[in-house]
């Protein structure tokens, strides 16, 4: 069984991936593997200087994340022209990186922050798992996280899925919201529900784990 695992920027998807691994279930995240391919000789990179020039990339020759957030952010069509590289070679990676780990886990949990803006990777899980927060906490973890003024973090969220859009296709939803949340506790409950649905064998973890 796969779950694909999303949210918004700040919602707390890596900490409950971070939960689920410590459980038992196969980690396969889209964010790292995309870090991975725009590092210094990452595979991605010919292509993507090929596509923007030399100003996408840092000395060390890795990806210029803050140059590129910038165009991306000024130039609508460059966002496109960034994930026709780097959406295929993620794509392949996730494939390879869970043919590895299937055999010694009972389920996976993809995780794949844009899994409801790509439109293609909900055929490619048995259930959609949301870590789910309001916006104004979003905004103040990502502003305290990583330093970025308000109305960078705000254009960030614009450019994601709503969260009622996200909450719209959740099979299941995790609540991450307040100071104290319960989320490895949640985490902990859904564990239980995918095992079950795992081991009854059943491909189609949304009849089984409901």
């Amino acid at each position: 069984m796969i779950v694909g695992l999303t949210g918004g920027i700040g919602s707390g998807k890596t900490f409950a991936a971070d939960c689920f691994a410590r459980l038992g279930a196969g980690i396969v995240d889209t964010d790292l593997i995309a870090h991975a391919l725009t590092r210094p000789g990452g595979a991605a990179m010919p292509a993507i200087v090929a596509a923007f020039g030399a100003w996408a990339m840092t000395p060390d020759g890795a990806l210029d994340r803050a140059a590129m957030r910038r165009q991306v952010f000024e130039q609508p069509d460059a966002r496109a022209r960034l994930e026709a590289i780097l959406h295929p070679l993620i794509g392949a990676e996730v494939l390879r990186s869970a043919a590895a780990l299937a055999p010694h886990h009972p389920y996976l949990v993809y995780v794949i922050p844009l899994l409801v803006e790509s439109g293609h990777w909900r055929d490619r899980v048995d259930r959609v798992l949301v870590v789910d927060c309001p916006e104004a906490e979003q905004i103040a973890r990502v502003m305290a996280r990583n330093g970025l003024p308000e109305d960078q973090v705000r254009a960030i969220l614009a450019a994601q899925a709503t969260r009622a859009r996200r909450l719209a296709v959740a099979d299941d939803v995790l609540d991450n919201a307040g100071p104290n949340p319960a989320l490895a506790t949640e985490v902990e409950a859904l564990h239980r529900r995918y095992l079950a649905a795992a081991g009854a064998g059943d491909r189609n973890g949304r009849a089984a784990a409901t």
